[in-house]
């Protein structure tokens, strides 16, 4: 009865057109009221609880912050460019290299929806004058974008780790092979589609400056190597790299690329001067410009953004943990699995199950929202069959990557048609071939283990665990 209720007041709710963070805040507190024996003041200790007790979501502001410093900024043009010098020279390559874009970018901002906003804007556009199709240039963005949230950093990673109490490194570690993975599937595809339609390749600009491009993308590459380097080398966790990654984003952006702030569009080195000089006065310059960027519009208005996004971002996951509260609370995701063991129903089967419900819900729902109302009723059966916590939370951001794409609320559906201008039906064909792919990843995902296990676990080997 309690479960019956629970689920149908947070439906109707949502098909009300109540935000989702109301929804399952609305409808948790109104079954306590009338079918539980808990108290209010579990209510009020449960909200507390949800936003200080778990130390791995304050990394999720900081890596939104530095992921907006980054897609402000110039980052990802230079990124772009890096990748194009790379790879563009391949028959389809330019197609290639926005791939390689965003798997670079991702791993620097953590989103999916920032990552098709920041690469797509730029390459869409730049691939239509090369001669590619629009709608081919469209799919293959919207479809690589996803990326953002399965290459670590990555937000939605942090939120089925703090719905489930599993490790954030180790989600992270997880998620950086099959990340690289899909990667190269798109990358394969493409040049099977080049050579067959007769893309254009462009020419090899020289190692000269393949190597002058890397060396000015280094500021944004070195991001990861701070982040995923200092994680999985144990010298720091996720919330502590990301705050790092928070304060070397402002450091890039302002003092680095000068893409905003006080020394916006002023050179590094003036005709004439020589390198001693100018690494003075641009010395002088970043320590006053630091404190000075305080007050600059610009760096402001990306830091209110941020805060905007996360507040609204920790707003649901502290309603969702309400709602897991209930669960727990009401012992609904017990009773769940004491059935399904009671059935015979094996891992494979369950796990058929688990894609065909995420895949509904990834139609109506945000990703974080998903994880954390189906994570806390998922999580206790996997363990009852023997399925690895890190395997199914990669299963599930796998998932979460398809439902970016999914009508009507695939986010990158919505990111892409306002890059091109098109409807979203427009939009929507021009990813269904690449989403296929997608599709068939998740497959490999769900029954290979190994492809999510394997560095975690090479790790822990390494560390003598």
């Amino acid at each position: 009865m309690t479960t019956a209720a629970l689920f149908i007041m947070l439906f109707t709710f949502m098909f009300l057109g109540m935000p989702i963070a109301i929804a399952l805040g609305l409808s948790s507190v109104a079954t306590i009221l009338m079918f539980s024996s808990d108290s209010l003041a579990s209510i009020s200790l449960k909200l507390f609880e949800a936003t200080s007790e778990h130390y791995t979501l304050l990394a999720i502001p900081f890596f939104i912050l530095s992921s907006a410093f980054l897609s402000t900024g110039g980052v990802a043009k230079r990124l772009i460019d890096f990748a194009i010098d790379s790879i563009g020279h391949v028959r389809g390559g330019l197609a290639m290299a926005s791939v390689m874009a965003c798997m670079l970018f991702a791993a620097v901002s953590g989103s999916s929806p920032a990552t098709v906003a920041a690469i797509g804007t730029i390459v869409i556009a730049g691939m239509v004058r090369a001669g590619y199709p629009e709608a081919f240039a469209a799919g293959v963005i919207a479809n690589a974008g996803t990326l953002g949230i399965l290459i670590p950093p990555s937000i939605v990673m942090l939120v089925y780790a703090a719905a489930t109490e599993v490790s954030a490194a180790r989600m992270f570690m997880a998620g950086l092979i099959p990340g690289l993975m899909m990667g190269g599937i798109l990358m394969i595809a493409i040049y099977i589609v080049a050579r067959i339609k007769g893309l254009p390749s462009q020419p090899f600009p020289g190692f000269k400056q393949l190597f002058k491009s890397g060396a000015i993308a280094m500021g944004g590459l070195m991001l990861i190597f701070i982040v995923l380097g200092s994680i999985y080398g144990g010298v720091a966790s996720p919330t502590e790299a990301a705050a790092v990654a928070a304060i070397y984003a402002f450091l890039v952006s302002v003092v680095g690329y000068r893409d905003m702030g006080p020394l916006k569009g002023v050179a590094w080195r003036n005709s004439g001067e020589n390198h001693l000089s100018a690494m003075f006065r641009n010395t002088h310059a970043s320590l006053i410009a630091i404190p000075r960027s305080i007050f600059d519009p610009e760096v402001n208005k990306v830091v209110m953004d941020a805060a905007k996004v996360s507040l609204m971002l920790l707003f649901i996951i502290a309603n969702a943990m309400l709602f897991a509260h209930v669960l727990t609370t009401e012992r609904i995701p017990h009773s769940i699995a004491e059935t399904i063991v009671e059935w015979g129903l094996p891992a494979w089967g369950f796990l058929i199950v688990v894609n065909l419900l995420l895949l509904m819900a990834g139609n109506f729902m945000e990703p974080s929202a998903i994880l954390l109302i189906m994570a806390p009723i998922l999580f206790p059966i996997a363990t009852q069959l023997g399925i690895d916590p890190i395997h199914l939370g990669i299963i599930m951001v796998v998932n979460m990557e398809i439902g970016m794409l999914t009508p009507p609320v695939g986010l990158n559906l919505f990111v892409t048609a306002g890059i091109t201008g098109h409807t979203m039906g427009w939009v929507i064909k021009a990813c269904l071939p690449w989403l296929s792919l997608l599709l068939f990843f998740l497959i490999l995902i769900t029954y290979i283990p190994q492809i999510s296990l394997f560095l975690p676990e090479y790790i822990d080997k390494l560390k003598g665990y």
